[in-house]
């Protein structure tokens, strides 16, 4: 049977990797709020890898996105392949964050990067979870919240958790938080616990006066990256595709530029986006290509320059 893939790049099975250099899969939910009811983000794999379907082609052109050529070869994948979904049902939290958690070490032990398409926000916690003994690592979160929420409607491992829950993990011995705004990171006490354990937050406002330069400089050098995408983190007049939408926010730009800093800095290591709500965009899907092309991007400057086929700009 046919399965679609992001960006028809080639599809695997998670208990026979061969040698892959990214592997990508989709989860939709880990620990809903309302046991038994899906996630707002639950068609969002399916949608993102739709959408990547309208750049597939190509992948084997100059990406001014990355400055290089990511798969020069239109034959040869590089390594890349997409796992499928991790089957997820929004009765059974329990076994969505171990099956989750178990694909990422499956894919780690294979010598390969993680790329998860979200699914909620709960989903970075199981993910995480995945890279026991694999530390340090450094958690670099686009977001419009902290997500230091400690225990909400009586669930310490939901979408307004993450943070806190990945700060508690061994090997999370950093964390930047990227353009953090408006209302929903709950009490000053949050935030609060965030600076206490080390976290470095960076506001929105902080990039409005200094730009993105003030994410770069926050995150170490010589790190292993943990990147974990909240789609709220963009601006809503760019993304308004998520559940919550908040005013202001990065632009997509900016994404990229800081994606780029890290893979100069030190490595990623892994990569998770979430909160894209395809009920609410447009019917031309244009922010399910957003979160296509960060994805993209993401998986370009892991892979790296190979250098060919790259289109070098005049001095």
């Amino acid at each position: 049977m046919h399965r679609p893939t992001f960006a028809a790049l080639p599809a695997a099975e998670l208990d026979a990797l061969e040698r892959p250099s990214i592997v990508l899969f989709g989860a939709s939910e880990a620990t809903p709020y309302n046991d038994g009811e899906p996630s707002h983000s639950a068609d969002a794999p399916a949608a993102i890898r739709a959408a990547s379907l309208g750049f597939a082609r190509q992948l084997s052109q100059l990406d001014f996105d990355l400055g290089f050529t990511p798969f020069p070869d239109p034959d040869d994948a590089r390594g890349v392949v997409d796992i499928g979904d991790i089957d997820t049902r929004p009765e059974d939290a329990a076994g969505n964050r171990a099956r989750i958690e178990a694909a990422t070490r499956a894919v780690l032990a294979a010598g390969a990067v993680p790329i998860v398409l979200g699914g909620d926000d709960s989903v970075p916690i199981p993910f995480a979870a995945g890279f026991e003994g694999r530390g340090p690592l450094t958690v670099v979160q686009i977001d419009a919240h902290v997500d230091w929420g400690d225990d909400i409607r009586g669930e310490p491992l939901g979408y307004g958790s993450p943070m806190r829950r990945l700060a508690e993990m061994p090997q999370v011995t950093g964390m930047v938080q990227v353009g953090v705004r408006g209302l929903g990171s709950g009490g000053a006490w949050q935030i609060e616990d965030a600076r206490d354990w080390g976290s470095r937050i960076v506001t929105a406002y902080d990039l409005i006066r200094s730009g993105i330069d003030a994410a770069i400089d926050a995150v170490p050098a010589g790190g292993r990256y943990l990147v974990s995408i909240d789609c709220d983190g963009i601006d809503p007049a760019a993304f308004p595709a998520v559940a919550m939408p908040t005013p202001g926010g990065l632009r997509y730009e900016e994404v990229v530029v800081l994606l780029h800093a890290l893979a100069e800095k030190g490595e990623i290591a892994g990569l998770v986006l979430a909160e894209y709500v395809p009920a609410r965009d447009d019917p031309q899907r244009l922010c399910a290509g957003m979160a296509a092309r960060i994805v993209a991007v993401a998986m370009g400057l892991v892979l790296g320059d190979s250098g060919r086929a790259v289109v070098r700009p005049k001095k």
